[in-house]
C-alpha cells in the first residue's frame, strides 16, 4: 500500500504542532493551572478567495486543533463555520450527506438500496420554513450560509483533488452538494425506545404485567404494560429484525465490503468491515455549582456527554466571533452554532433526559385493500409515496414508500393483514438535534435562556446554565407527547383509541433556579420530584442511579471548588455498586488457593475502577457475571428472549435483599451465586493475564483499553490501520462510575468531549476532544488528543483575543473572491 496515499499535502500552512499545554487529572488537586510550555511559533499566515463571502474571516487554529472564527457579520461567520467543519471533516460530511438523503447506493452500488430507501421513509417531509425558524429568527439564512460554506469546500476538492480525504478515494465516492435538507436530517437524533416496546410486550405476554415489573425497572413504578390482543399476535409473529429493518437502516453506522475499496488499501482475506453495536448509551453528566461553594466565587459549569466513541470524533470544537456572536465549545461538524460551552455571558451543558418520542402503531388491514387501514369505524387509505434510487452499476430502482396519519409504515404482514407505523415525535417541525442551541448560544441571562431552551425540541435533555450574575439554573427540555391512557412502553393498536394529547409546553418540563443548596447534577438518572404534575409526558425507563447519587456524594461535600476539582470528579471512578456488592463476599468461602487470594485482593480493594487495580480486574468480571447469572435466575426461560438483560439496580436489589425471586431459600442460592460468579471471574482473568496475580491490571490491552476503529478498519491493510484506528490505550472506570467507560473490553462509548468552565475567567475553561479535530489521517490534529484523553488529560479553551494568540499554530485569511 503506497504511503503516499496518506501522506497530507502542503494544505493551508498546516503547521504539524504538538499540543504543547495539557492538563492531568492526576496533578488536579495539587494546582488548577496546567504546566505552560512555550506556545508553537504559528506559520505566517496563508490567504484564499473563497466565492459567497461578504467580507474577510480568520480561521485561526490553536496547538490543540480548535478552530477559532472571526468574522465580520453573520453570514460570513457561519459561511466559514461550514467551510472549518468541511475542511475537517469531509470525510464524516459525505457520509452524514449521504445517510441523510438515501444516495449510497449511488456511489457504492446495488447492496446499499434497501438503506436508502430506509433513510427516505423516515426522513423529514413537512414545510422547511417552519423548520427553519425554530432554530432561530434567522435561522433559514444562518443554514443556508452553512451549507454554502461546506459547499464552497467542496467546491475547492474538486479543484484541487490532492484535497480529497484518502478515506474518500479509497471508496471513490466523490463528496457531493449539501442542502439545508441534510442539515436538519434526523438520522442522527438520539431517539426513544421503539425498539424496546415489542420485547417489553413479548415479556408482558410470558410471565405477565406484575412479573414484568418485578424484574424490569419502571421509574414511578406504576407503569402500564397492558397489551392488545392484535398487539400480542404481532409480537408473537414478528421477530426485531422484520420490524425494525428500516429504522435501523435509517441510521445506523455504514459497514462497507472489501470490494468497495481501493485494491491498494485491501487486507488480504477481510470480506466485511464489522461494526461495534449500533445500541447507543446515553450516559453523561453535567453539573453547575453556585459561587458560594466555589474558589472563585463564580459558578463553575462542567460537562462530559457521552456518546459512541468515533473516528472522526462525533464532537467538533469550534469559536464563532461576529458582532452579535461571541461563543465557544463543542457541537457536531454538520450543525451551525455550539451545542456545548460558553459565549461572554454564560455558560451551559446537557446531559440526555427521560422523555419517549416514539411510539409503535399496530394496524389491521383491509381485507380486499392491504393499503387501507382500520381506524375508528372505517378504513383509511395509507399516503404512498413513489421516490427513484440511483444505483451505481445498475438501472434506477423504483420504490413506494407507504405512511398512515400516524407516521411511516415500518413493517406489513399481508398474511395476517396487520402493518406497523412508527409516531415519532423528532418528525414534527423544529426537531433536528441540537440545531435549537443557536438561539441558547446568544442568551445572556437564565430567564433568556429559557426562552431559548423553550424551541430546544430534540434530544430531550437536561441543561444546566449558569451566567455571570452568579445565577445558575436546570431546564429539561423536549418534544413530549402527552399520553393519556397509556404509558408508551408497548405498541398499541392504530385504530383511534390510543392518541397523543399534544405536547407538553417545554416551559412547564422540570426545572430549577438558584437552588440554595448551591448546586445542579445531572447523569440521565430518575431526577423529577414526586411532586411534579405532568408524569404523562415523562418516560418509565432509565438510567441506573450509580453515577447521579456519587455526583449528588461529592458535589453536597463540595466546597471551594475549581476547575481542576471538576476535571478530577469527570474521571472519578468510584464504584457505588462494589461498595454494595464486595461486603457480601466477606462470609464466602473458597476451595481453591487462586479463588481466596483473589478474594482477599478484592476485600483489601478501596472500590475505585483505576487502571493499575487488580481488584478492579477482578471486580468488573465478577459484576458481569454476577448481572448474567442473577438474570438467569430471576427472569424465567420463556421470556428470556424478551428480557435480555436486568438492570444492575434490581441486580444489587436482589443480592443485597434476597427474597421469592431467588426460590424458596433465598439467601442460599444468592451466596452462590456470589461464589460461582466469582470462580468465574476468577478463571476469565487468570486466562486472560496467566496464574501470576502481580500482573493482573484492570486497564490493560488485555482487559479495558481504548482503541477507536476506523469505519475502514478491518479492510484495510495493517500500515494503514495503524494509521487509521488510534489505540489500544488503557482506561480505568467502567459504566457506572462517573468516568464512565463502557462494560465491554475495548470502550465503545462514553466521553469524547469534556469541558469544564469557571465564569471568573472564560481563559481557565479545559475542554478535551477525542480522537482529534480532523477527521483527514493526514492531518496533525487528527488524533492528537487521543493520548491525552486516555490519560484523563485536558486542554486549554482560549477564549480572549491574547490568549488565542498565544496559543496560535496556523492563521488562513478567507477573502470574498473578486
Amino acid at each position: 500500500m503506497p504511503t503516499s496515499l496518506l501522506r497530507r499535502p502542503t494544505l493551508l500552512h498546516a503547521v504539524a504542532v504538538a499540543v504543547t499545554c495539557s492538563w492531568s487529572v492526576a496533578h488536579a488537586q495539587a494546582t488548577a493551572t496546567p504546566p505552560r510550555a512555550a506556545p508553537p511559533l504559528a506559520a505566517a499566515p496563508s490567504g484564499l478567495r473563497v466565492a459567497g463571502l461578504q467580507a474577510p474571516v480568520s480561521l485561526t487554529r490553536d496547538s490543540a486543533g480548535i478552530v477559532h472564527i472571526d468574522a465580520k457579520n453573520e453570514h460570513d461567520l457561519f459561511f466559514a463555520q461550514g467551510y472549518s467543519s468541511a475542511r475537517d471533516r469531509l470525510f464524516q460530511l459525505e457520509l452524514w450527506r449521504r445517510q441523510a438523503t438515501g444516495t449510497m447506493a449511488e456511489a457504492l452500488g446495488p447492496r446499499w438500496v434497501a438503506r436508502d430507501r430506509a433513510a427516505r421513509l423516515l426522513r423529514y417531509r413537512g414545510s422547511m420554513t417552519t423548520e427553519l425558524v425554530q432554530y432561530h429568527p434567522r435561522g433559514a439564512a444562518i443554514i443556508q450560509a452553512f451549507v454554502d460554506g461546506v459547499n464552497a469546500y467542496v467546491d475547492q476538492v474538486k479543484r484541487d483533488t490532492s484535497l480529497m480525504p484518502p478515506d474518500l478515494k479509497a471508496l471513490g465516492i466523490t463528496p457531493g452538494k449539501w442542502t439545508p435538507a441534510i442539515v436538519v436530517s434526523r438520522h442522527n437524533a438520539l431517539a426513544s425506545n421503539a425498539k424496546d416496546e415489542p420485547n417489553h410486550a413479548r415479556a408482558v405476554r410470558a410471565i405477565g404485567e406484575a412479573a414484568v415489573r418485578r424484574r424490569k425497572r419502571f421509574e414511578p413504578e406504576n407503569a402500564r404494560l397492558a397489551i392488545d390482543s392484535a398487539v400480542a399476535q404481532l409480537v408473537g409473529a414478528a421477530n426485531d429484525a422484520q420490524l425494525f429493518a428500516d429504522y435501523d437502516g435509517s441510521r445506523s453506522t455504514p459497514s462497507f465490503r472489501l470490494e468497495e475499496v481501493a485494491s491498494s488499501w485491501r487486507r488480504t482475506g477481510a470480506a466485511l468491515a464489522p461494526r461495534d453495536s449500533d445500541m447507543e448509551r446515553w450516559e453523561s453528566n453535567n453539573w453547575v455549582i453556585a459561587g458560594s461553594r466555589t474558589a472563585s466565587g463564580k459558578p463553575i459549569v462542567a460537562n462530559d456527554p457521552h456518546r459512541t466513541i468515533a473516528i472522526p470524533s462525533l464532537r467538533y470544537m469550534v469559536h464563532l466571533k461576529a458582532p452579535g456572536w461571541d461563543v465557544i465549545g463543542g457541537g457536531e461538524p454538520a450543525i451551525p452554532g455550539v451545542a456545548i460551552g460558553h459565549n461572554q455571558h454564560g455558560a451551559w451543558g446537557l446531559t440526555i433526559f427521560g422523555v419517549d418520542a416514539e411510539d409503535l402503531y399496530v394496524y389491521e388491514l383491509g381485507a380486499s385493500n392491504p393499503r387501507e387501514y382500520r381506524y375508528g369505524g372505517s378504513f383509511e387509505r395509507m399516503r404512498i409515496v413513489t421516490d427513484t434510487i440511483r444505483v451505481r452499476g445498475a438501472a434506477p430502482e423504483i420504490v413506494k414508500l407507504a405512511f398512515t396519519r400516524h407516521g411511516p409504515v415500518l413493517y406489513t404482514d399481508s398474511t395476517r393483514r396487520q402493518a406497523v407505523a412508527l409516531r415519532a415525535a423528532w418528525l414534527e417541525p423544529g426537531s433536528a438535534p441540537y440545531l435549537a442551541s443557536l438561539r441558547l448560544n446568544q442568551a445572556r441571562n437564565w430567564s433568556e435562556a429559557r426562552t431559548a431552551l423553550s424551541y430546544a425540541r430534540m434530544p430531550a435533555l437536561n441543561w444546566i446554565w449558569a451566567d455571570t450574575s452568579g445565577a445558575i439554573g436546570w431546564q429539561t427540555a423536549a418534544i413530549a407527547p402527552i399520553r393519556p391512557n397509556w404509558d408508551g412502553l408497548v405498541p398499541v393498536p392504530g385504530d383511534g383509541r390510543f392518541e397523543w394529547k399534544g405536547y407538553l409546553p417545554i416551559l412547564q418540563m422540570p426545572h430549577e433556579a438558584s437552588p440554595t443548596r448551591g448546586y445542579v447534577g445531572t447523569a440521565n438518572a430518575f431526577n423529577v420530584p414526586s411532586s411534579y404534575g405532568h408524569f404523562d409526558a415523562l418516560a418509565r425507563t432509565w438510567a441506573d442511579p450509580y453515577r447521579r447519587d456519587r455526583l449528588l456524594e461529592v458535589l453536597d461535600t463540595t466546597r471551594k471548588a475549581t476547575v481542576a476539582s471538576s476535571g478530577a470528579l469527570q474521571h472519578d471512578e468510584m464504584s457505588l455498586p462494589a461498595r454494595a456488592l464486595v461486603p457480601l463476599l466477606a462470609n464466602i468461602t473458597f476451595s481453591t488457593p487462586a479463588a481466596s487470594a483473589a478474594h482477599d485482593t478484592v476485600l483489601r480493594w478501596n472500590r475505585f475502577m483505576s487502571v493499575d487495580a487488580r481488584g478492579a480486574a477482578l471486580y468488573a468480571m465478577w459484576e458481569r457475571r454476577l448481572s448474567s447469572i442473577t438474570a438467569d435466575v430471576v427472569v424465567p426461560r420463556v421470556a428470556r428472549a424478551a428480557i435480555r438483560t436486568v438492570p444492575l439496580a434490581r441486580t444489587v436489589e436482589w443480592l443485597t435483599r434476597p427474597d421469592s425471586l431467588l426460590g424458596t431459600r433465598p439467601a442460599a442460592t444468592r451466596d452462590s451465586i456470589l461464589r460461582v460468579a466469582f470462580e468465574d471471574a476468577v478463571a476469565d482473568v487468570t486466562r486472560r493475564f496467566g496464574a501470576d496475580m502481580s500482573t493482573w491490571r484492570y486497564g490493560d490491552p488485555k482487559f479495558h483499553y481504548s482503541r477507536i476503529s476506523h469505519v475502514l478498519d478491518a479492510l484495510v491493510h495493517d500500515s494503514v490501520r495503524a494509521r487509521l484506528s488510534p489505540g489500544p490505550l488503557p482506561r480505568g472506570g467502567y459504566a457506572n462510575t462517573l468516568h464512565s467507560t463502557g462494560n465491554t473490553d475495548n470502550q465503545m462509548h462514553g466521553a469524547s468531549l469534556r469541558v469544564v468552565i469557571d465564569l471568573a475567567n472564560w481563559d481557565a475553561a479545559r475542554v478535551t476532544n477525542t480522537p482529534g479535530q480532523s477527521g483527514d489521517p493526514r492531518s496533525p490534529f487528527y488524533a492528537n488528543l487521543f493520548p491525552l484523553w486516555a490519560r484523563g488529560s485536558f486542554v486549554p479553551l482560549p477564549y480572549s483575543p491574547a490568549a488565542i494568540k498565544a496559543r496560535t499554530a496556523e492563521v488562513v485569511l478567507l477573502s470574498p473572491q473578486q
